[in-house]
């Protein structure tokens, strides 16, 4: 699964919570044997790969 999400602020960085709820979900998945290939976050014109980060 690919999660992704915006940002209305414009700002791609990922926020605490932004990295919170990917470990949620990951482990929310991994239950169930689906696994969390990324979660991209897209801003104004910018995108920001989590798993490109390490934190998938």
């Amino acid at each position: 699964m690919i999660l992704a999400h915006n940002h209305p602020s414009g700002i791609a960085e990922p926020s605490q919570a932004d990295e919170l709820i990917t470990q949620r979900v990951k482990e929310a998945l991994g239950l169930v044997d689906i696994r969390l290939l990324d979660h991209i976050i897209i801003g104004d014109g910018a995108t920001v790969s989590l798993a490109e980060r390490g934190l998938v």
